[in-house]
């Protein structure tokens, strides 16, 4: 079981030298970045190389390739994620020096003490959306300090530190650490209750939403739904001691009302707000998109800044990386990658992908992420797909950080389906590209969907589509 943090610990003022574990991914390494801005010593490790140590080198940071004791030198502070295990060598032996144990969100508190911070949470959407404001933000003259779960395409980097007053950060809600910041702006992409393993119900999800929405002197939602009401039922709107409570939606009553939407490989829409409408425009695929972009706007004016040159510089947004990415075409079929791993986030990127794929067909290739999840969840993401896709393929299940369970596979996915034409169980990756490139027609749209490693699968489905052509 990995490493449950203790979110209720005062993060001091000085970290003296950080030593990260699992420094190697694109978040971890950007908040490792950032110590540095800030003139800390950084040191850190990761099981294998990736593609950010080099440039972590390069900064003057002691990196090492492999987990050991050793590799914590004379660190005074750790910074790790959820995904390791107290097994850890280099976090047993924090342990034992009693030094100071931070967990990444608590690393990202201590970033964003000074500023006013602007944190998005929600199911699905978060990182698309932060990703949108920190564009507008920069493309509006701002400079924004900003921490997103994915690279930002345009600026080729999912962090980086500013010089203005604002932090834009993805809030991560899994488990609970997205109420540790001190929240200015609050923005809800939608609050669909997972993460039920952490919250225990769906009151206690709704509850800590309730809680991030209290905290902030702004909040800025998105959509309609009886989660999000029951949410903003008990925050203050209008009142001097609650936070203003701004609604970014398709309904009539919104503050920000999206429509005419027309998706195809770019989205074009109307955001009418205090009675004036504005046509939009971003270059991204996804009807879902359009929802995202408003929210984006909506938190800029709410910030201060004019709805136009906002509205605006959403050209200028290319996308986030393994957010509905584009991978390439052969013969007429699309191929397209997601983090989805979720099923809430899965329903919601396959149905986005329904809005651009016109009367072709939408077939999804699901890797299941982590034993737990895919036990827990198997029967959520059978519904999933079943109703928004036209064709599944399953492949076996990424453990990551885990141990198998006996008796959970992919088949327990396969087994939530009714119709089972629908789906395939094909655990050997070739038998897989190969099996789609045989069923994949023009007009097709193919997407990858996991936060594990099925985004490897890529380059195999192209090839195999390119000997089929």
């Amino acid at each position: 079981m990995p490493v449950k943090p203790d979110l209720t610990i005062d993060v001091p003022a000085e970290l003296g030298r950080v030593h990260f574990i699992g420094i190697g991914g694109s978040g971890m390494s950007g908040i490792a970045h950032m110590m540095l801005d800030a003139g800390l010593e950084v040191s850190g490790s990761d099981r294998d190389e990736t593609p950010y140590l080099q440039r972590l080198r390069d900064r003057g940071a002691r990196i090492h390739v492999g987990h050991a004791a050793e590799n914590l030198g004379d660190a005074d502070t750790i910074v790790f994620t959820s995904a390791i295990w107290p097994e850890n060598p280099e976090y047993v032996l924090a342990q034992q020096k009693g030094l100071v144990q931070l967990h990444r969100s608590q690393a990202l508190h201590w970033l964003s003490r000074e500023r006013r911070v602007v944190s998005v949470a929600g199911a699905h959407g978060k990182s698309t959306t932060t990703g949108m404001i920190v564009t507008l933000l920069r493309e509006t003259r701002q400079d924004p300090s900003f921490v997103n779960g994915a690279v930002i395409q345009s600026l080729k980097t999912s962090s980086a530190s500013g010089e203005g007053e604002l932090f834009v950060l993805e809030a991560d809600e899994s488990d609970g650490s997205f109420l540790l910041y001190s929240t200015a702006a609050a923005v809800i992409t939608n609050v669909d209750p997972v993460h039920l393993d952490h919250y225990g119900s769906r009151e206690g999800y709704l509850d800590a939403f309730r809680t991030f929405a209290a905290q902030a002197r702004e909040v800025i939602v998105a959509g309609e739904g009886a989660e999000l009401d029951a949410v903003l039922a008990d925050v203050a709107d209008g009142r001097s001691d609650g936070p203003r409570v701004v609604r970014v939606g398709e309904s009539a009553d919104a503050d920000y009302r999206v429509t005419d939407i027309v998706a195809a490989q770019h989205v074009e829409f109307t955001i009418t707000h205090d009675g004036a409408a504005h046509p939009a425009r971003i270059d991204v695929a996804g009807r879902h998109n359009a929802l995202n972009a408003a929210v984006a706007v909506a938190t800029l004016v709410e910030l201060g800044q004019p709805i136009g040159p906002a509205i605006a510089a959403l050209t200028a947004f290319g996308g986030t990386k393994r957010r509905f990415e584009f991978k390439g075409e052969v013969r007429g079929v699309t191929v397209y990658d997601d983090y989805a791993h979720e099923p809430a986030e899965a329903a919601a990127a396959v149905a986005g992908a329904r809005s651009v794929v016109g009367e072709g067909r939408v077939i999804a290739i699901h890797q299941p992420h982590l034993y737990s999840r895919t036990q827990m969840f198997s029967g959520e993401f059978a519904k999933a797909y079943e109703r928004n896709a036209d064709y599944t393929i399953v492949l076996g299940v990424d453990g990551a950080r885990e141990d198998p369970i006996p008796g959970v596979s992919g088949q327990l996915v396969v087994d939530g389906f009714d119709d089972k034409s629908k789906v395939a169980l094909i655990e050997d990756w070739a038998q897989a590209a190969e099996h789609l490139a045989g069923i994949a027609r023009e007009g097709d749209l193919v997407m990858t969907l996991s936060c594990g490693t099925v985004y490897q699968l890529v380059p195999q489905l192209l090839e195999a589509l390119e000997r089929r052509a």
